[in-house]
């Protein structure tokens, strides 16, 4: 037998998996896993013992870790909802990161093959973006497709890709009162695209089958404070794709939808889900024309920069909706000291001894 091929990235991408149960859907996922490192961030009962498949490199994180490696700054970490995965994002030293959750399983093409969704999030982050002028081809970069009569000459070489938001047959990403008016509703659609979104154009992230480049905009990818002890859940993703669109514009960096599909096997309580939605719903109708509306100093040149510029306008301008922005907004300023903490660079790093165990 054929000794397998090292797959793209093996040394630069890590897969992060926020869980509360035994993670033997990733039997499913191994020809396309067992090569790369996992982060498994478990979430709610520390004393719990998750059990992960024989043959996986990984390494996994609980409350207790969490609360060890960042001390009061374990504040910004969400208890209780999948929010927590942004733990992983931060104590990762690769470039990229690929995150999915453990109800996600292997989808297949229209013809039947079994889809290698982390392939094409390589592909699609390998490859520039093109949000300043709309290809009408979709991704021009793919196979078989190419820039239209029309497009500019000067723009062809677009920009580099920073985020890859994969989408999900079966059980669809909806809100809680979509669920409960289509109880039934099932995506069988599968469209064989990938499409930049445009700049100026914000979009609600999904975080159950995302890539990004981690040092492109890692520090944007905070997913809030949800869960336990907070108004609001189910928005952290969301929160997340708000803050880091508006950076990339800012930075003229690129956020790709469409391909890869993965098979989202079970919906959600819709009740419960109300409960924790409610809020956002209302909400985000004063959240959309902020993210809309804000602007970033041409200062603000990192991305850290511009998150804190960010979290400053959040708790200048959202703290009026409720109480619950201001100390988002504190948390938002928790986390870059947090990931800078983990992630020095300069100077500092070059003190740091190579490979120091957790």
């Amino acid at each position: 037998m054929a000794a397998p091929s090292t797959p793209l990235l093996k040394d630069e991408l890590d897969i992060v998996i926020p869980t509360i149960r035994n993670l033997d859907f990733l039997e499913m996922w191994r020809p396309f896993f067992e090569q790369y490192h996992l982060i498994i961030v478990q979430d709610g009962d520390p004393s719990k013992v998750i059990k992960v498949p024989e043959g996986f490199d990984y390494e996994l994180y609980n409350r207790n870790d969490i609360n060890r490696i960042l001390g009061p700054k374990a504040s910004c970490i969400s208890f209780k909802d999948s929010a927590c995965r942004c733990f992983g994002y931060m104590v990762s030293k690769k470039k990229y990161i690929y995150t999915i959750d453990d109800d996600c399983f292997v989808a297949k093409d229209p013809s039947g093959k079994d889809i290698n969704a982390l392939q094409q999030h390589i592909e699609n982050l390998l490859s520039p973006s093109t949000p300043l002028f709309f290809n009408t081809l979709y991704d021009p970069y793919r196979e078989g497709a190419d820039f239209v009569r029309g497009y500019p000459f000067s723009l062809r070489e677009g920009v580099p890709t920073a985020v890859s938001h994969g989408l999900w047959l079966n059980i669809p990403d909806y809100d809680a009162p979509t669920q409960l008016v289509k109880p039934r509703e099932r995506n069988t659609r599968y469209v064989d695209a990938v499409m930049t979104i445009p700049k100026g154009t914000i979009f609600p992230m999904c975080g159950m089958n995302l890539g990004f480049n981690r040092d492109l905009i890692g520090p944007a990818m905070y997913f809030g404070l949800m869960g336990d002890g907070q108004p609001i859940g189910r928005y952290d993703d969301m929160w997340a794709g708000w803050c880091t669109k508006v950076i990339c514009d800012h930075l003229n960096l690129g956020v790709k939808t469409g391909l890869p599909y993965i098979w989202h096997s079970k919906a959600s309580n819709p009740f419960v889900n109300l409960k924790k939605e409610y809020k956002g719903i209302y909400w985000q109708e004063e959240i959309i024309p902020f993210f809309q509306a804000v602007t970033l100093p041409k200062e603000c040149t990192t991305v850290q920069q511009c998150y804190l510029e960010l979290a400053k306008q959040v708790k200048a301008k959202l703290s009026a909706t409720d109480p619950y922005f201001t100390k988002l907004a504190d948390a938002m300023v928790t986390w870059i000291e947090a990931w800078d903490e983990l992630n020095p660079t300069g100077d500092v790093a070059a003190k740091l001894p190579n490979g120091a165990a957790k």
